[in-house]
């Protein structure tokens, strides 16, 4: 059958039971995978093979990977930017296109004036083990004219999925009988082989590539057979490195068959007491509304903010439902809060982040970077607990700033 052929719709009830599935409930390193999701969602394996390869094709999948727990892996924060006015679109298109350890790339607003309304660029960030987030910040700030920025490391998640095909239709208050999962960052250090399977493990498939015997090939890429291949992913998982073997929606621009997954993405904010953040962590993390959920610091610019949510919906009404519906859980709990509000998702680019310390020693060559003597990380511990990190402190030589912050084109 050609692609053509293939419905392609959200609402195809085919795709619609496939999705379901294939989008965030395939935990671990999976053999067969699309073995997985026929066994689940009751459609043959050939028709699963055919549809994902579709899909893909037409780019309502966005893409097609194996997840990982990048926070065990690399150095990681959501960092909020400070960016002028007039530059703040060439700084968007400069975090997405030429940093490739930025993964999303967001402009939010709010809905009426806060302190922490000027921080309208918002990403998330992996910097690769043995160097130094603060001083990647300092650099992507000198490139975009970055007046601050904002880093607030994750120092507990509570939820990571995205699901949006099962989250439709969702009741306001729909939660979990049980707590929310309670994981602390834990970066692990890996072997050569370890990364060359982690390596050809993780990079996205191709339309060509959905087929049986899918790691045939990745095995190969690795230089392996095929069950140490297998051998060395399930060993990832068992080290709590890998997420889940994902088909991701297009969730933010219209696909091919004219459809939205969501148009609303919300960021909410919890100031909770300290000393609560766990607590209250992990009840917010019931929601089944919530596509992540996680303990940061957002510091006096953000009204000291420690707990984050992020949900999507076609409806802002709804959305701002579901948010009422967790303020309400909070409360009859007894658990204070003292600050919260909504960040809105507008211009939104997504892409994983690059991980490979390999990949950043060549990347800092691309650029302009010393890597040798001007990243390599001197305190791990200092980076974990940083907190108010504000530039202005020039860590690095007028040299060493960014080779393309003079054209604004990038």
């Amino acid at each position: 059958m050609s692609t053509r052929s293939v419905p392609l719709a959200l609402d195809d009830p085919v795709n619609t039971a496939i999705l379901a599935v294939s989008e965030d409930t395939l935990e671990a390193f999976q053999r067969d995978p699309f073995a997985e999701i026929a066994g689940r969602s009751g459609v043959p394996v050939e028709t699963v093979i055919e549809r994902i390869r579709a899909l893909l094709a037409a780019g309502t999948i966005r893409r097609v990977r194996q997840t990982l727990l990048s926070t065990n892996l690399a150095a990681g924060a959501l960092v909020a930017w400070q960016v002028p006015n007039e530059r703040l679109h060439e700084a968007f298109d400069f975090m997405f296109q030429r940093d490739p350890f930025s993964g999303h790339v967001v402009i939010r607003t709010t809905d009426s004036e806060t302190p922490g309304s000027k921080y309208r660029l918002w990403t998330t960030l992996k910097v690769p083990q043995g160097f130094s987030l603060e001083k990647h910040c300092n650099f992507l700030a000198s490139c975009v004219d970055a007046q601050a920025y904002r880093i607030m490391p994750a120092k507990a998640l509570f939820v990571l999925g995205v699901g949006h095909t099962r989250r439709r239709g969702m009741e306001p208050g729909s939660k979990s009988d049980d707590l929310a999962e309670l994981m602390y960052p834990n970066v692990v250090e890996l072997d050569d082989l370890e990364w060359r399977v982690l390596t050809a493990l993780k990079r996205e498939f191709r339309p060509d590539e959905i087929k049986p015997d899918l790691w045939d090939s990745r095995a190969q890429k690795a230089g392996v057979s095929l069950d140490e291949f297998c051998r060395v992913a399930e060993s990832l998982h068992e080290r709590k490195l890998l997420g889940r073997f994902s088909t991701f929606l297009e969730h933010v621009k219209e696909t091919a068959s004219g459809e939205r997954v969501t148009r609303y993405n919300a960021l909410f904010h919890w100031a909770i007491p300290p000393g609560r953040e766990v607590e209250a962590g992990r009840e917010v993390g019931r929601h089944h509304i919530l596509t992540h959920c996680y303990w940061r610091e957002a510091g006096p610019e953000f009204n000291n903010v420690n707990v984050m949510g992020v949900a999507h919906g076609t409806d802002k009404s709804l959305v701002l439902a579901h948010k009422a519906a967790i303020d309400e859980h909070l409360a009859s709990l007894g658990i204070p809060v003292t600050y919260t509000n909504v960040f809105w998702g507008g211009r939104s680019e997504i892409k994983p982040s690059e991980i490979s310390p390999l990949a950043y020693a060549a990347w800092c060559e691309e650029i302009g970077i010393a890597a040798d003597n001007i990243w390599i990380l001197q305190s791990a511990e200092k980076l974990k607990d940083a907190d108010n990190n504000n530039i202005g402190d020039e860590p690095y030589g007028q040299e060493q700033k960014c080779r393309h912050a003079d054209s604004r084109g990038h």
